[in-house]
Formats: structure tokens, C-alpha cells, sequence
């Protein structure tokens, strides 16, 4: 049985924290740079060139690429043979992300009661997933989310009759709803089936999916391509200036679900679409 300290645990996610504030993944870069080129409006192609410049600027001052350096999202697949000395797993995350935010400059944005909303002035607590495994590693992906794209998330509880169609108006009302208010371009995270919490579990996984990467599904890669031409035809634009690319991708998951159920879920993330992963 392979063994990890949690000093380990707690060095990475703290790299990770700093890491994906001030660098998005490479899929994300060149998403960004195409949509310059397939923006059909003059302010959407100089406002995605601000965007790109801001990135710039961000990973070689090593400053946040946005002033929101969100609520910090952890998944984490565990090995089943693996063991973890030296304390409690979700302690070692959570010092960690305290680290990260207290070390890195990063702005603490959460508060430790829904409704007292006194900062807990570190960035903790994280919220952690957890996913038992096959094998001997550790595989973490950290995805600081911020609220303005958060806020314009939705669930939509539907019945098994409104179909693909009832699916599909669904990730088009939470994309309109959202507006200039989830500052597009955007990624669309989509969770569909499982029940009221696992579809929103999805989406939100969703969004650290590599762009590139297709589903296993074929019908579910053209659902993802059809709606991603639906929402770039709604004119949002970036920055909901108006234009041709509100989105840079959709992505898609899907799980089993009840006879009586159709759950969706939209998870929708600004152009900082942050995520960093490592396998320890």
C-alpha cells in the first residue's frame, strides 16, 4: 500500500490555488485566442483581446487574472491503496486553500454563515468532493469559482416527457437569464439525470473538463455542439456587449436516473474557467 504525508497534500493544493488564479489551462488560452478570430463584432473582438492581454498581464506579474478569486472547489479521487499519514485528509485540503489564499495575495471571499456573513479572512472552508477510486494515487483538481457566473446557475427539475427539447430550452433560459451578468464569453457546464444534487454535481465537474476532450457519448458531443451554436446565436457577446461568441464551449455529463425524473443542471463560469490538476 503506497503512502502520502498530508505535508505533500497540503504543498500542491497550495500551488494549485496560486496556480490556477494566475494561469488558465491551456485548452482555455486557446479558446480564448480563437474566439478573436471568429468574433463577428469589432467591440466583441476588442474586448476578447482586452481579455487576452489581461491574461497576459496576469501570468507574467503574477497577479489574479480576475479581482474574484472565488470560493475555492476541490475534487478528489482517492485511491482505495492508498494511505494518508500525518493527519486528516480534509484538514490537509483545507490548509492548503488556507495557504494558497494567506501566501498567494489572493482575496478571501468566504464568509463563515450563509446569513452572520463574517469573512473567515483565509478563503475556508473549501468545498471538497470525494470519489473513491481503483489504485494507489491521489488525483486533486482545484477550481476556484466565482459568484457572478455562480449566481446565474440553475436546476431545472423536468419531466421525462419534455425530452431532449425540454433539455435543450433549458440551457437556453439559463443562458439568457444569465446575460451580461455571468461576463461572457462563458463556459456552460450541463449535468443531466441522476437526482437534484448529482445532476449539479455534474455540471460543476463539467466545467473542468478539457475542452478539447469528447465525451463518451456521440449523441451527447452533438447536443454539446448544437447548443453551443444556439447560444452563440442569442447575441449576448462578450462582456453581453452583443456579438457571435457567448460561449467558448459546453460540456456535457450525464448519469443514470429515475423513471420519474429528468434533472438539469446549469453550472455557468465567466471566461476565467479556473481549474488545476495534478495526480500525486
Amino acid at each position: 500500500m503506497r503512502t502520502i504525508h498530508t505535508k505533500e497534500i497540503i504543498r500542491n493544493i497550495k500551488e494549485m490555488c496560486i496556480e490556477a488564479n494566475h494561469f488558465l489551462s491551456e485548452d482555455m488560452e486557446e479558446a480564448l485566442r480563437a474566439g478573436v478570430q471568429v468574433e463577428a463584432s469589432p467591440l466583441g473582438r476588442q474586448i476578447l483581446e482586452q481579455l487576452n492581454e489581461n491574461l497576459m498581464i496576469a501570468g507574467r506579474d503574477q497577479i489574479p487574472i480576475c479581482q474574484d478569486t472565488g470560493m475555492a472547489v476541490v475534487f478528489a479521487e482517492v485511491g482505495q491503496d492508498l494511505r494518508i499519514e500525518g493527519g486528516s485528509l480534509s484538514e490537509a485540503i483545507q490548509e492548503g486553500v488556507r495557504q494558497g489564499y494567506v501566501e498567494g495575495f489572493l482575496r478571501k471571499s468566504v464568509v463563515g454563515d450563509p446569513l452572520i456573513r463574517k469573512n473567515t479572512g483565509d478563503n475556508t472552508p473549501a468545498i471538497i468532493h470525494y470519489d473513491m477510486v481503483e489504485g494507489d494515487e491521489l488525483t486533486l483538481t482545484v477550481a476556484p469559482k466565482g459568484a457572478g457566473s455562480e449566481n446565474m446557475s440553475r436546476i431545472f427539475m423536468l419531466k421525462p416527457a419534455d425530452g431532449i427539447e425540454g433539455v435543450k430550452e433549458a440551457i437556453l433560459t439559463a443562458v439568457k437569464d444569465a446575460g451580461p451578468n455571468a461576463c461572457p464569453p462563458m463556459v456552460v457546464g450541463v449535468g443531466i439525470g441522476g437526482n437534484f444534487e448529482k445532476c449539479a454535481l455534474m455540471a460543476k465537474k463539467a466545467l473542468t473538463r478539457e475542452l478539447h476532450e469528447k465525451p463518451a457519448q456521440a449523441y451527447v458531443e452533438e447536443l454539446e455542439n448544437e447548443m453551443l451554436e444556439k447560444i452563440n446565436r442569442l447575441g449576448i457577446g462578450p462582456a453581453g456587449l452583443g456579438g457571435t461568441v457567448t460561449a467558448l464551449a459546453v460540456n456535457i455529463e450525464t448519469y443514470p436516473t429515475h423513471i420519474a425524473c429528468l434533472p438539469v443542471a446549469v453550472n455557468i463560469c465567466c471566461h476565467v474557467n479556473r481549474h488545476a490538476r495534478r495526480i500525486l
